[in-house]
């Protein structure tokens, strides 16, 4: 699987990411992609790009670590440490790694080649189709 095309997409979405509202609001796109978060996500993406699932691992966990801004990058994040951990035949871990990506966006989703692949796809499905307890209510 390559990941340029999700480095020239996620590059985009750190442009548009200014508009969005997050706990310390960036006054530029620089800004926002020196944070260490980020350029964490992003050298944990290249590193699996290329392989390199220790190394991947690593800066995924510190991106997370750092408190990435975004929750669709929150759930990226732990989307390709399922993948890591699947690979690594930790499907405990891989399940738990997913319904991390669930809690942090409720909206993600696999694309559909990956949906399809045989070693995390089915523990996707099984995670997608146990119910999660709505959010709590805030209380008066």
């Amino acid at each position: 699987m390559k990941i340029r095309g999700y480095l020239f997409w996620a590059g985009l979405a750190l442009m548009a990411a200014g508009c969005a509202p997050v706990e310390v609001k960036p006054t530029s796109v620089a800004e926002l992609a020196s944070k260490v978060a980020e350029q964490s996500l992003l050298a944990g993406l290249k590193a699996y790009d290329d392989g390199e699932y220790e190394a991947a691992e690593i800066a995924l966990r510190k991106a997370l670590a750092e408190r990435l801004a975004f929750p669709r990058d929150v759930a990226t994040a732990w989307k390709f440490l399922a993948f890591i951990h699947c690979i690594s035949n930790r499907g405990g871990e891989c399940e738990a790694a997913f319904r991390e990506a669930f809690a942090a966006d409720p909206a993600f989703d696999l694309a559909t080649k990956e949906r399809g692949h045989p070693l995390w796809g089915p523990v996707f499905l099984k995670v997608k189709e146990t119910p999660r307890p709505a959010p709590a209510k805030p209380s008066r």
